[in-house]
């Protein structure tokens, strides 16, 4: 696939002072302070692993409990859920099997234990949702992509250096699309997690060597995809790449999965948020444009 960037308009953030940017350094420290995961915080959710770990091997025997996503990448919120995927080569009914040990291990406790619910989830992805000592637990099954896109962001990470700025970028964005403009939430028909984290990193793959603090990703993701032309073009980690080219069926949001082309990120966005998420993203960079300028 052949990507053009020649009806995108560029970000000017090269045109604001040095010192304007020194100068918002410090509350955005104490951001990111406030927001990135802490020692208290991994301990409690590696308790939880743990003992989530722990139920589903004793009871079941023959699978793998591994966890992915926001967590083991070092990037979830504080009140971000934990995802674990369960791995069996055994073909069986795994939902099933896991649901059932879940459910008696709440009936064994009265519903008085760590577990305090369980529900199965029947959408594209099925799932178990479930709340472990004040932590939401989405547990899915053979979600081997999900280990994949973990190992890969956090090679790109490494591979970035600059003190993780990568994963501290992931963050202060993922803040502001949760907290301040409610743009995240595939389950309502706005962008997941993977899709923001594949946004990032394609901002990271055209202006890398521009890109010193979070606050400049955050600055360059506003201002390029409030611009972008979502009817012409899909998002690429190469830039962007004409709808024509694309290999499947185009969505409203169209962003390329970079360890499976074929995968669109951006189905989860429905028709009516895509209004919503431009004028919340135009929004964002004109404020915060103001803030650098002054």
């Amino acid at each position: 696939m052949q990507n053009t960037t020649s009806s995108v308009t560029m970000p000017d953030s090269n045109l604001i002072p040095a010192e304007n940017w020194a100068a918002v350094e410090a509350p955005i420290r104490r951001i990111l302070k406030f927001v990135r995961p802490t020692y208290e915080s991994e301990n409690h959710r590696n308790n939880v692993v743990w003992y989530i770990r722990q139920l589903i091997q004793n009871r079941v025997g023959w699978v793998q409990v591994l966890p992915y996503g926001s967590g083991p990448l070092r990037t979830y919120l504080p009140d971000g859920d934990i995802d674990l995927t369960v791995v069996s080569d055994i073909e069986c009914d795994l939902l099933c099997v896991v649901f059932g040990a879940l459910q008696a291990e709440i009936h064994i406790h009265n519903g008085q234990g760590m577990l305090k619910e369980a529900q199965c989830i029947d959408a594209k992805v099925k799932l178990i949702k479930c709340v472990v000592d004040g932590v939401g637990v989405d547990i899915s099954f053979n979600q081997k992509s999900g280990l994949y896109a973990l190992c890969f962001l956090d090679r790109v990470d490494l591979y970035m250096r600059k003190d993780h700025l990568f994963k501290r970028s992931i963050i202060l964005i993922k803040s502001w699309c949760y907290h301040e403009s409610r743009l995240m939430g595939a389950g309502r028909g706005l962008i997941s997690t993977y899709a923001l984290e594949t946004l990032v990193l394609s901002i990271f793959s055209m202006y890398n060597t521009s890109l010193n603090r979070p606050l400049m990703v955050l600055y360059r993701f506003l201002e390029y995809y409030s611009k972008f032309e979502w009817n012409k073009f899909a998002v690429s980690i190469n830039g962007p790449v004409e709808l024509l080219l694309l290999p499947f069926r185009c969505n409203v949001v169209n962003i390329i999965d970079p360890l499976k082309p074929s995968n669109n990120l951006g189905t989860s966005v429905h028709s009516g948020m895509l209004f919503h998420i431009t004028i919340a993203l135009d929004r964002g960079a004109r404020m915060l444009r103001k803030i650098l300028e002054l």
